[in-house]
C-alpha cells in the first residue's frame, strides 16, 4: 500500500528552515505480516524522519496494528501498545534519529468503567511509560462503505451516553482522548467537548473535510460550513488541533492518482487555508503540525510536506512557529525533549 518511493521521488527539493525542530505527533506502524497486509515500520517511519528534516521525536497514534489474537475482548488492542513499545525501545537505543516518545492507544469507551480500567492499566503496564491517551475516532457516513478508508464507528457516538462517560473518565485519570471524524460532525464534537470539560481532547486532521462521493465537487461550499463548524469547536478550550492529514485520498484532492506528486507550492494552494483558518481559531498554542503518515505518504512525501507545512508556518513568529512544530505536542502528550 506504501511502497510508492519511485512516483514519490519524482519531485524532490531543498529542505526549508532544516534547522527547525520537528515533534510529528501523528504516524502510525503496522508490523510485517499482519492480518491488514500493511506494512509501515520503525525503519520505513525512520526512512521518512530522516529525509531532510530535523524530525527528534515522534507519537504513535492507534490505528488497529498487532491486537492480541486470543483472550478477552475488550483487551485485544493491547497487543498494538506492546509492538509499539518494543520498536520505541528500538527508536530509543539509536540516538541520531527519531524516538518514538509517546503512543495513543485504542481501547472501547463504551465499556463498563471495571473493564475500561482494566485495559487502560493494561496499555499503562504494556508501555513502559510511553502511556499518554486514547483515540476511539467517531467517523461515520450513511456512503463510508465507498470511501478509500471506510468509517468504522457506528452513527451518532458521541451523542452516546456510556461513551461519554468514558471520555470524562479519561480526564479523571490524566489521560487524554484523541479523535478523527468527518466534517460534518463536528458540531456534535463540540457539544461532546463542551460536556467533558475535563478531559484533554484533540482533534485529528481538521475534523476531514471530505471531497468524495456524495461530496464531490462541492469543496467551496462545504469550507464555508467547516469554517463555522471548526469556530464552534476551538470555543471549547479543552480542545486542541492536530493540522494535517488532508492528502488522505477521501479528501478528494486526487494526487495519488496523477503521474507525479505534487510539490510544496502546489501543496500550500490547495490546502494553506484550512491551516489558516484553524490557527486563527485555535491559536497557535493550541495547534500541532502533524504528517498522518504513512497515510497521506499516498498522496506526498514527508520532506515535501513538511516544507509545505513550513512555508504555511512562515508569516507567524518564532515563538509561535516552536509552538506547533514541537512544543504543543510535547505540552498536550507530557513528552520531555530529548537530551542535548
Amino acid at each position: 500500500m506504501f511502497d510508492n518511493d519511485e512516483w514519490l521521488n519524482q519531485v524532490r527539493e531543498e529542505v526549508v528552515d532544516p534547522d527547525r525542530e520537528i515533534v510529528d505527533p501523528h504516524h502510525h506502524l503496522w508490523p510485517k505480516g499482519n492480518a491488514r497486509g500493511i506494512v509501515y515500520d520503525l525503519e520505513d517511519l525512520w526512512r521518512d524522519t530522516e529525509d531532510g528534516h530535523k524530525v527528534t521525536q515522534t507519537i504513535f497514534m492507534e490505528c488497529g496494528a498487532a491486537y492480541r489474537t486470543d483472550g478477552p475482548e475488550h483487551l485485544k488492542p493491547v497487543g498494538e501498545t506492546e509492538f509499539v513499545a518494543a520498536a520505541a525501545a528500538r527508536s530509543a537505543a539509536d540516538a541520531g534519529k527519531a524516538t518514538i516518545a509517546a503512543l495513543v492507544a485504542h481501547a472501547d469507551l463504551r465499556l463498563p468503567l471495571a473493564q475500561l480500567d482494566e485495559i487502560l492499566d493494561a496499555h499503562i503496564e504494556a508501555a513502559n511509560g510511553l502511556f499518554r491517551g486514547i483515540r476511539h475516532s467517531g467517523p461515520f457516513d450513511k456512503a463510508g462503505q465507498t470511501f478509500r478508508i471506510p468509517p468504522r464507528a457506528p452513527e451518532g457516538l458521541y451523542r452516546n451516553e456510556d461513551f461519554r462517560r468514558g471520555v470524562a473518565h479519561l480526564g479523571k485519570r490524566g489521560l487524554t482522548y484523541d479523535t478523527w471524524n468527518y466534517h460534518h460532525q463536528l458540531r456534535d464534537l463540540a457539544d461532546l467537548a463542551a460536556a467533558v470539560p475535563g478531559t484533554t481532547m484533540i482533534l485529528d486532521h481538521f475534523g476531514t473535510p471530505l471531497g468524495v462521493g456524495p461530496y464531490e465537487g462541492k469543496r467551496e461550499e462545504n469550507f464555508e460550513q467547516w469554517k463555522d463548524d471548526i469556530a464552534a469547536v476551538a470555543e471549547n478550550p479543552n480542545l486542541h488541533a492536530k493540522i494535517g492529514g488532508l492528502a488522505m485520498p477521501d479528501n478528494g484532492f486526487g494526487w495519488h492518482e496523477r503521474a507525479t506528486p505534487p510539490t510544496s507550492d502546489e501543496f500550500v494552494e490547495a490546502q494553506a487555508k484550512y491551516y489558516y483558518h484553524t490557527i486563527k481559531c485555535f491559536g497557535p498554542q493550541r495547534c500541532m503540525f502533524e504528517s498522518n503518515f504513512p497515510v497521506d505518504r499516498l498522496s506526498i512525501g514527508y520532506r515535501v510536506l513538511w516544507n509545505g507545512l513550513k512555508k504555511i508556518a512562515a508569516d507567524y513568529s518564532d515563538e509561535e512557529q516552536t509552538a506547533m512544530f514541537s512544543d504543543v505536542a510535547r505540552k498536550v502528550y507530557r513528552v520531555d525533549p530529548p537530551a542535548i
